[in-house]
């Protein structure tokens, strides 16, 4: 096969001569193309290039082997097409000039080959081209081949315009050859177009013109039929061929309809201008007093406007001088000539004219008076030509405005011209609108006394009924007898539409709009071309096949047929007729004086009624019954209940009338404002309104009410009012009628009226909008305030949909009319209807005109003043203007810009003004304003655009898009005012469903935009591109681009393709009211059948696509390679069996894997955007680069059928389905998933930027199950994948849909388990500088989470610099911005306590104000750390959000925040949703899967606390017993999850900080297990760290939130903190699992276990004290075994916290002090295994912090005498060597401590180390210096002499006595005064006493060892006392000062010191301390074991206990002995 394909090409590409090599190449491929089967095959690539060549061979013989197999390549190679121009191109110049027959015939077939394969106008272009050729061979072929082309493929498939156009040159050609052919194309024509054809020839030579006559005479009447079709009508004519075999006629029918579409004529002919022809002095002639000038001058223009079309131009001043004859001439002669020449205008115009018709029409409609027949024919020309112009709609006011004109001629013709121009409607264009407006106008003159009236009224209903049926108009001529309906129905008989008649150009236009109804389903299924939308609309009801759709038609009629006037029976005939239905006591106690009589009679009329039929039910009869005497003047409130009720029932069950309705509405409205049967009452009012409409029923209680004086009773019938608003719908009700009434309410004196009025207000607000306000502008100041807040509060909300009425059903039958207003509401329009208008054409005067056009500008910005005073005094406007439109058209283009502006700002009054009706004046007054956006000045533009906007807000875009006004503005080359207009439709174009065809025409013009200079111009051409094709479609743009010249053909091309790949999806059209109300609550069904109608549109349309969609067009290609040309029926018979074969194929295909595994994919994507290969994913707004570099790189690991449903340009169901399927197979390709992240995370990004909501719910809904699994998988994000993600996910979560909002919330939850919350943090600070104030909000929200979740080591860069950022949002404008960050600055608050005031910095003292104010009421709500107000919520649901109790509530964020009885429902869904992927992914643990039934019962279920064991007493070394853990066993896929026991100690880990007490009593239990049993407890190992964050974790959350819970049970408290002092005990009495602990980790811990000391709370919980021995034993534990480096450098540091915090207690910080007193004493057996420099570190650090004077500053001189202890005893313990140790100090120079230490190593040198401490300071003193004494005294002396350090240096000298009891005084005492002497003295003597008391106190049983005793040698003073010393000191003080010392004692303080010191309750000691700890290191691996711990919340286990090991040897036997009875007897 290689060998031979190569000897052809070889034969192929030979030189000239050889020409047969190249014969026998043309041989072998014609061959080759006959065997290849695939149309797609790679084969047919390699020679499209050489195409060209078959067909252009210089060998005849090898020419016509070439045409054969160019011929068969086209008709079997899907590329061929590409081919089509230069294939063509060269058929036309070297194959029709060739002398045989079998070339040509064999070009002409290649030819029509390519126009089966869609390329038609390419092919026609081509021979169009050939005509001009000089051959006239090639002519003459060119001409055959055309005339082929038509007679087989017919005029829809070739565009006869051009043909039509060349065709009178060919019949001028010398070559008579040409002229036969032209001829016989001419029939040809003829045969299709008929007479539209006739005059663009009327030019030709008249013998040939008579010669064609002739043969078109000849031929058949009926129209031609295509017999060849394109490729993607081959299943269309399978189908139209079935039907013939099977139908015959009807089939036949259908089809001729089908293909034929109608030329009009007028398309076929050229354009005149007239404007420059006109004679000079017209407009002078025309004014002239002689008529015969005037008719010169008349008939000039008669005959320029006979030109059948006319090019377009400003006819303004010719119209208003025709206008002027028209009106005012006395000469009925001219008045004729007048009309003609308007009716010329209009027919040459047409559309274009349609500017003029509203200045037109009502002339011609007052000059019909005229009673001469020439003039009244003349008019009415003229006004049926103007009528084709424009839209009844436009002119339906004028014409309504002498229905009831007093000259019956006027009247008459009025009626007669509606008639004609309702013939010219259908369904469609003659909506219910209209017949509303029409029909009472026609009542009228029905009954008018001129019978010519009469008959005209007659003839006009006929026609309408004829045009839209009876149904339609019935229910207006319910008032008519039965003799005037039989005229209009005989009249309706009589009406012949134009499209029921056989030939004209009027049935053809009206043929297709007669048969849009029949064929109504096939359109409605498939989603067929725009055209075709309203025969789908119109088909609406019929089509949904269900039988309750007749009965909302029916339901729909009867309100409006049954208001007629029933008859009001008498009073003997409504008891005759109740007696028949009621039982007869009842009848008779109906008026009883017994109230309790009356009762029973009410409850059995209640029973009677309720079980009548509607049928027999004699509705006033009953009514009246009830009104009987007393009726509603009943005294008792149950009678009268039980009366309202039954009211009710009648009007709900019977057919209740306005006649019975006026019974009841009195007692109703009586009853209204009564407190026991107001209820009632309402309920009856709204079950009126139901029978009998609530416009009418709220008129009538309204009037009723405020005829009333009871303010009781306004006010709640206001309030009735405003509910039933809501429940029934705006439509109907009369605005007028009911704002003088709440005018009435807002003045009354009582204000429950004035309130309920302005509620009333807000809900017509919804409805009305803006303009309601403007009825309201004249209310004083105070109540306009009221009603401007009212509606604020209604802003952006939309009206409920209605939900009661009788017509609740009839959106789906007002198609017409809900096609018009293309609002869901539909009321829209009506209420602006509704409005009263001012008619302001009367005081638009002549003057005033003449004035707006003065040539001075003063003096036109003088009548541009008078226009806009006119306006707003009116405040509403009919839209009859006068002459007003072309005055201020004038203006637009005024040299002064200034009135410009002006102009423009009374053209938004006249938009604001006028509303909807504002249509008619969009082509003379609007398009005007498109062109002053071509302005050069910015302002101007930027006021045009205003303008225009305010425009088309009332307009909608229809009418601007119609015509060619717009295409005509785009063509003016001005750059400004082409990015404007670009610019403008991009933005509005893509919120329309339909748009008209003439867009088609600015297409020419946005391809030369592409190509503009400017380069402004050509970005919103590009933006532009994608939403035109979205309208228009790729294929037609396409064939646009074959007019552009070659030069840019191509560019644009290109960008068409760029273009169609992010192509938006076009809106759907609404599948009727009814439909689309049902599908917001039927999401998924909705969306399931709306994708699944779309689905036979590939069966047509296949082949229009061919490049866009590679699976879809398949099954029809290869059905095409079995249907042969000529082999029709084979086609149809092999149909079906390869579609089902493709489709199989299909699903096949689908069915592999959907990511490709490539190697190094990902890392090799990261290295390009690192290295700026490619672009970095960042931008505002996705370009189209970014869209194609993200296919691109998809192409290559996504199956290709996934790559395009995810870029599918027009079906997002498509995406949707795609995603489903991503999910659907996330587990079995996890792997592939994760090689493809960073691509399916950039697609999203780019959903993120779309408007489609179902599309972003799906991407969510993925999101939220992507997560979870990455996280179970301990896949983490990288940076590339998470910078090009998260940015754009935080964008979503400032959407305005709550739903969304919440869903990414909790995607950014899971987000955090896998990726860094800190690095999450700086995304969520970028998003709080969002425009968006929703953004802003709820990043701050999350940012406050991730603070509770993670601590402040999130904060990044700094947690200053973040807070700081953070509390500029407290001054936010935005109130929810302002309390997000408030919530976020309390959750730090929570944190880190008051330290957050430094880290926010300075705020103005208003935001301080609410800071403090916020946390005032935090610590009111919650002591200590209450949730932010925004989460509280789900903060009852459990406890912490940040540890929640249940494991799976990350995942389930979002239904955590629902209402509580939300969940089952919503648990329910999400179990469906996930059913089948339970079952089909067996091998899922279920430890990974949620238990929905045990989540869903979880709030019912009391968790087991467990107990605790029994233990032996006899085991004393056993302190504490753990609880035994009641827990479920474990999983039996426990193991094959954990075979790693580090995993499993994470997990358990993780579970001690749970905010759920049992969770974390129960992990407490399972770690005492291991450290229990020496050979388990060694796997603890490595994980100390970790389990001591997690305990002191916990002891915060008891701290801050558990005592704080009124809720929580206090015993349940203890049990927990009896669980962690236990195993801290275990862990404590094991040094070498003890020594792991690092410094940090125990600064935090001793922090904890201190607080928990001093808390007073825990004296209320039983047992409290024993629980603080426990806690003093666990201290003493932890200073024992900890690395005594660690320890001690942790002392040190929290001992400098301590004082550095100004709000920490004094109790704190004398306790740490106690610890390193205790530490210091055992150096001397530690100091081997303490590292000095580390300690010296510390020492430095605190010595910076504290330089000796601040020290000494203190209030107690405690911290400083115990670092100088610690100093001097390592001093002594080392020596000199001391000085060695200081490695770690940078700066040891400027270090206080060298110098301290080289003093204290300098004294202590003479001195043996082998002595006491005590001893060795003795003996150091002893040997001091006489001159050391005095420097050591006189500074002694300073002190007692100063007024801060007295009482200091009293002690000191006091301790200096007692160690020098010989030293000398007398030589500092002799020169001080004696009051001085006696002071020091008494202070000397207060000392003593308080020592000597001190010493009598004996010290309780000591758990810490006093310091500084060796052996008892020392005598109790000197250095032991001192810190005993200020402890009393400080108790004596607090007694004088009267503060009451607290009875309980810091155990601590106690056996240290045996002293009771004064405690008092602390606040904020678990702020976060300055100094970094544990906790900053160990935060980000904490989390991720709470995340390991909440993905295992099913894994539970129970195991055995074993006897822990001895605790401290010290441990008081009876203290335990007590405690474990207790533990006992609380378990009992």
């Amino acid at each position: 096969m290689e060998e031979g394909e190569s000897m052809m090409l070889m034969g192929l590409y030979s030189p000239c001569h050889v020409w047969k090599a190249r014969l026998n190449g043309y041989e072998e491929a014609l061959k080759l193309f006959k065997r290849i089967e695939d149309e797609k095959s790679p084969e047919w690539g390699k020679y499209l290039g050489l195409l060209k060549k078959f067909v252009t061979d210089s060998n005849a013989v090898a020419q016509l082997k070439g045409l054969e197999a160019a011929l068969a390549y086209i008709e079997n190679a899907h590329v061929a097409g590409k081919t089509s121009g230069e294939v063509v191109s060269g058929v036309v110049s070297k194959v029709f000039n060739q002398p045989k027959a079998r070339a040509k015939e064999l070009g002409s077939d290649i030819c029509l080959m390519y126009m089966e394969i869609e390329r038609a106008e390419v092919v026609q272009d081509e021979l169009i081209k050939g005509l001009d050729n000089k051959n006239p061979k090639i002519v003459v072929t060119c001409i055959e081949t055309l005339r082929k082309a038509l007679s087989e493929f017919g005029s829809k498939i070739i565009t006869l315009k051009p043909v039509v156009k060349v065709l009178p040159k060919q019949f001028e050609s010398r070559e008579k050859a040409v002229r036969d052919e032209a001829k016989l194309l001419a029939v040809e024509i003829y045969k299709w177009i008929r007479d539209a054809l006739r005059p663009p020839l009327q030019g030709i030579n008249s013998v040939q013109l008579k010669e064609l006559e002739e043969e078109w005479v000849k031929l058949p009447t009926a129209a031609p039929k295509q017999s060849r079709f394109l490729r993607s009508q081959q299943a269309l004519k399978a189908k139209f061929e079935q039907q013939q075999a099977a139908g015959g006629d009807e089939a036949d029918g259908d089809k001729d309809d089908e293909p034929a579409p109608q030329v009009d004529p007028y398309e076929l002919l050229e354009a005149v201008e007239i404007l420059s022809k006109l004679p000079k002095d017209f407009y002078d002639k025309i004014e002239a007093k002689k008529w015969q000038e005037r008719k010169e001058a008349l008939e000039a223009v008669e005959t320029l406007a006979k030109n059948p079309k006319l090019e377009n131009g400003d006819f303004g001043d010719l119209v208003r001088a025709l206008r002027k004859v028209i009106g005012k001439d006395a000469n009925v002669m001219l008045v004729t000539l007048a009309a003609k020449c308007v009716a010329g205008l209009a027919a040459g115009l047409r559309k274009k004219f349609g500017t003029y018709a509203g200045h037109v029409v009502p002339t011609i409609l007052e000059k019909f008076k005229e009673k001469k027949p020439q003039v009244v024919q003349a008019l009415q020309e003229a006004i049926d030509a103007i009528f084709l112009t424009t839209t009844l709609q436009n002119i339906s006011e004028d014409v309504l405005g002498v229905m009831d004109n007093k000259n019956p001629s006027i009247k008459q013709q009025a009626s007669l011209f509606l008639a004609r121009s309702f013939r010219h409607c259908t369904q469609a264009t003659l909506p219910k609108s209209m017949l509303k407006a029409f029909c009472p106008a026609f009542l009228k003159q029905v009954n008018d006394s001129a019978p010519e009236v009469r008959d005209a009224a007659y003839e006009a209903l006929g026609t309408a009924m004829k045009v839209v049926g009876e149904k339609a108009v019935n229910p207006f001529l319910a008032d008519l007898d039965k003799l005037k309906l039989d005229k209009i129905k005989e009249s309706a008989d009589k009406v012949e539409l134009p499209g029921k008649k056989g030939g004209g150009v009027g049935a053809e236009k009206k043929a297709p709009a007669a048969k849009a109804a029949p064929p109504a389903v096939a359109p409605a299924r498939s989603s067929g071309p725009p055209k075709k939308a309203p025969a789908a609309k119109l088909g609406g009801p019929p089509k949904k096949g269900k039988p309750a759709s007749a009965p909302s038609a029916k339901g729909k009629k009867c309100p409006e047929t049954k208001e007629f006037v029933e008859t009001e029976l008498s009073i003997e005939v409504c008891e005759e007729r109740s007696a028949a239905v009621l039982p007869a006591s009842c009848m008779q106690l109906l008026d009883s004086a017994n109230w309790k009589e009356r009762l029973a009679s009410m409850e059995e009329f209640q029973k009677a009624v309720e079980q009548m039929d509607k049928s027999e039910m004699p509705c006033q009869a009953l009514v009246r019954m009830l009104a009987k005497k007393p009726g509603w003047k009943e005294t008792n409130f149950q009678v009268m209940q039980m009366k309202l009720h039954i009211v009710g029932l009648i009007a709900q069950k019977g057919s209740f009338s306005k006649t019975s309705a006026f019974v009841v509405l009195d007692g109703l409205v009586d009853k209204i404002g009564d407190v026991k049967c107001g209820g009632k009452a309402k309920e009856g009012l709204t079950a009126t309104a139901e029978a009998c409409s609530l416009p009418w029923t709220a008129e009538q209680v309204v009037s009723m009410v405020f005829a009333q004086k009871n303010p009781k009773n306004q006010a709640e019938t206001l309030n009735w009012l405003a509910n039933a608003m809501k429940e029934f719908g705006f439509a109907g009700i009369n605005v007028k009628g009911f704002i003088n009434n709440v005018k009435t309410a807002l003045g009354a004196t009582n204000p429950a009226v004035r309130t309920a009025a302005i509620t009333l207000l807000g809900v017509m607000y919804l409805y009305m909008g803006a303009p309601l306000r403007m009825f309201f502008e004249d209310e004083k100041p105070a109540l306009l305030k009221q009603i401007d807040d009212e509606f604020e509060k209604m802003q952006g909300q939309s009206p409920p949909t209605a939900f009661r009425g009788a017509r609740k059903g009839g959106a789906e039958e007002d198609g017409e009319e809900a096609d018009e207003q293309e609002e869901d509401g539909g009321g829209a329009p009506d209420v602006m209807d509704l409005l009263p208008r001012t008619d302001i054409s009367d005081k638009i005067t002549q003057d005033m005109v003449d004035k707006v056009g003065d040539k001075n500008w003063k003096i036109r910005k003088e009548g541009l003043d008078e226009v806009a005073a006119v306006i707003s005094e009116a405040k509403f406007i009919q839209p009859s203007i006068g002459e007003l439109p072309m005055a201020l058209k004038g203006r637009l283009n005024d040299s002064n810009k200034i009135l410009v502006q002006q102009t423009l700002t009374i053209l938004q009054q006249i938009a604001v003004a006028m509303g909807p009706a504002l249509k008619q004046h969009v082509k003379n007054l609007g398009m005007p304003i498109i062109t002053v956006l071509g302005d050069g000045k910015t302002n101007v533009r930027a006021a045009a655009m205003t303008t225009l906007q305010a425009w088309v807000e009332q307009t909608g875009m229809k009418d601007w898009l119609e015509g060619e006004d717009l295409s005509e503005e785009l063509k003016r080359e001005n750059p400004f005012l082409r990015q404007e207009v670009l610019g403008w439709l991009a933005e509005k174009l893509p919120a329309m469903r339909t748009v008209p065809s003439d867009l088609m025409l600015c297409v020419p013009y946005l391809y030369s935009c592409l190509e503009d200079r400017n380069g402004d111009v050509r970005k919103k051409a590009q933006d532009a591109l994608p939403i035109f094709m979205m309208h228009l479609g790729y294929e037609k743009m396409l064939k646009a681009t074959g007019k552009l010249k070659p030069a840019s053909k191509e560019p644009v091309s290109a960008l068409l393709e760029k273009a169609r790949a992010v192509m938006p999806a076009k809106l759907a059209p609404p599948p009727g009211k009814a439909g689309a109300a049902k599908s917001v609550s039927g999401g998924a069904p909705a969306a399931k059948s709306a994708s699944s109608k779309p689905k036979p549109k590939p069966v047509i349309d296949d082949y229009d696509d061919d490049d866009d969609d590679d699976d879809e067009p398949e099954p029809e290609t290869k059905t095409k390679k079995v249907v042969k040309p000529g082999a029709a029926k084979k086609g149809v018979l092999g149909k079906k069996a390869p579609v089902t074969k493709a489709t199989v194929k299909d699903e096949e295909d689908r069915s592999g894997v959907i990511f490709i595994l490539v190697p190094n994919g990902k890392e090799q994507r990261i290295k390009e955007e690192k290295g700026l290969k490619v672009l970095k994913w960042n931008f505002n707004t996705p370009r189209d680069e970014y869209v194609d570099q993200l296919k691109t790189q998809m192409s290559t690991c996504f199956a290709r059928w996934l790559q395009d449903e995810l870029f599918h340009a027009s079906d997002f169901q498509r995406q949707v389905k795609a995603i489903g399927v991503m999910g659907e197979r996330m587990e079995e390709e996890l792997e592939g998933t994760v090689s493809c992240l960073d691509l399916i995370l950039k697609w999203f990004t780019l959903r993120f930027f779309e408007t489609n909501s179902t599309v972003l719910m799906k991407v969510l809904e993925y999101l939220k199950l992507l997560f979870p699994t990455l996280s179970r998988e301990n896949y983490h994000l990288n940076e590339y994948e998470a910078s090009s993600f998260i940015p754009y996910l935080i964008l979503k979560v400032g959407e305005s849909k709550d739903v969304v909002r919440k869903d990414v919330r909790a995607i950014l939850t899971m987000l955090c388990k896998v990726y860094p919350a800190s690095k999450v943090f700086p995304f969520l600070m970028d998003g709080t500088k969002s425009k968006n104030s929703k953004q802003r909000a709820e990043c701050l929200e999350e940012l406050g989470c991730l603070i509770e979740n993670y601590g402040m080591n999130v904060c990044q860069p700094t947690p200053a610099k973040s807070m700081k950022e953070i509390a500029v949002h407290i001054g936010d404008r935005d109130n929810s911005v302002r309390n997000a960050a408030l919530n976020t600055v309390l959750a730090v608050y929570n944190v880190c306590g008051d330290q957050v005031y430094k880290l926010i910095g300075n705020l103005s003292e208003k935001e301080m104000s609410m800071l403090e104010e916020r946390v005032k009421r935090s610590a009111k709500k919650t002591p200590a750390a209450a949730p932010p107000p925004a989460r509280q919520a789900a903060e009852r649901e459990r406890p912490q959000r940040e540890h929640p109790s249940n494991p799976n509530a990350t995942f389930m964020r979002k239904p955590a925040q629902q209402p509580q009885e939300d969940v089952p429902n919503k648990l329910n869904q999400a179990r469906a949703q996930n059913a089948v992927r339970e079952h089909s992914h067996p091998s899922i643990p279920k430890e990974f899967q949620l238990d929905l039934d045990m989540i869903e019962n979880d709030h019912t279920r009391v968790s087991e606390l467990p107990d605790l064991v029994q233990h032996k007493l006899d085991e004393l070394l056993e302190p504490i017993m753990m609880p035994e853990p009641k827990i479920r066993s474990v999983s039996p896929h426990f193991d094959d999850l954990h075979n790693s026991t580090a995993s499993t100690i994470n997990f358990v880990i993780s579970q001690v900080a749970s905010g759920d007490i049992n969770t974390s009593i129960q992990a407490l239990a399972q770690i005492d297990e291991v450290l229990r049993q020496e050979d388990k407890a060694e796997a603890m190992s490595g994980h100390i760290d970790q389990f001591l964050i997690a305990t002191f974790m916990q002891l915060r959350l008891i701290y801050n939130t558990h005592m704080a819970d009124d809720r929580l049970d206090k015993k349940d408290i203890f049990k927990l903190y009896s669980c962690i002092i236990g195993n801290m005990l275990s862990l404590f009495s094991m040094e070498s699992l003890a020594r792991e602990a690092s410094m940090g980790v125990l600064k935090d811990l001793m922090h904890g276990l201190i607080t928990l000391m001093l808390d007073a709370r825990v004296e209320d919980i039983e047992d409290g004290q024993q629980l603080i021995r426990s806690v003093n034993l666990l201290v003493v534990r932890v200073l024992e075994k900890s690395d005594q480096t660690n320890i001690l450098s942790a002392l040190l540091v929290l001992l400098q916290d301590s004082l550095t915090t100004s709000s920490g207690s004094p109790m704190f910080s004398e306790l740490v002090m106690k610890c390193l007193w205790r530490m210091i004493r055992f150096l001397p057996e530690t100091i081997n295994s303490i590292n000095l420099d580390r300690i010296l570190l510390d020492v430095h650090n605190f010595m910076k912090v504290f330089p000796k004077e601040k020290l000494k500053q203190l209030k107690s001189d405690v911290p400083h005498r115990t670092l100088k202890t610690l100093l001097h005893t390592l001093c002594k313990l080392t020596g000199a060597k001391i000085l060695d140790h200081m490695s770690m100090i940078e700066n040891k120079n400027d270090s206080e401590l060298e110098a301290h230490l080289r003093r204290v190593v300098k004294h202590s040198g003479n001195f043996s180390g082998m002595k006491s401490d005590r001893g060795t300071e003795k003996g150091q003193d002893d040997r001091m210096s006489k001159a050391k004494v005095s420097d050591i005294l006189s500074e002694i002396f300073k002190k007692i002499g100063s007024k801060e350090n007295t009482k200091e240096g009293l002690t000191e000298l006091y301790e200096y006595k007692q160690k020098y009891s010989d030293a000398d005084l007398e030589p500092f005492l002799r020169n001080t005064s004696q009051f001085f002497q006696s002071y020091v003295e008494r202070g000397l003597r207060v000392i003593e006493s308080e020592r000597e008391g001190k010493g009598r106190i004996q010290p309780s049983s000591t758990v810490i060892p006093q310091h500084g005793l060796d052996s008892g040698s020392v005598p109790l003073n000197g250095e032991e006392m001192k810190p005993a010393v200020y402890y009393e000191r400080l108790k004596i003080l607090r007694q004088r000062q009267g503060l009451e010392n607290n009875s309980r004692q810091a155990q601590l303080l106690q056996q240290e010191e045996g002293d009771s010191g004064p405690m008092r309750p602390i606040t904020s000691l678990l702020s976060k301390p300055s100094v970094a700890s544990s906790t900053d290191m160990l935060q980000s691996k904490l989390s991720q074991l709470k995340e390991s711990r909440e993905s295992h919340f099913q894994q539970e286990q129970s195991h055995s206990h074993s006897p822990t090991r001895c605790s401290s040897p010290s441990a008081n036997l009876d203290d335990l002995k007590k405690r474990l009875e207790r533990i006992k007897s609380n378990r009992q």
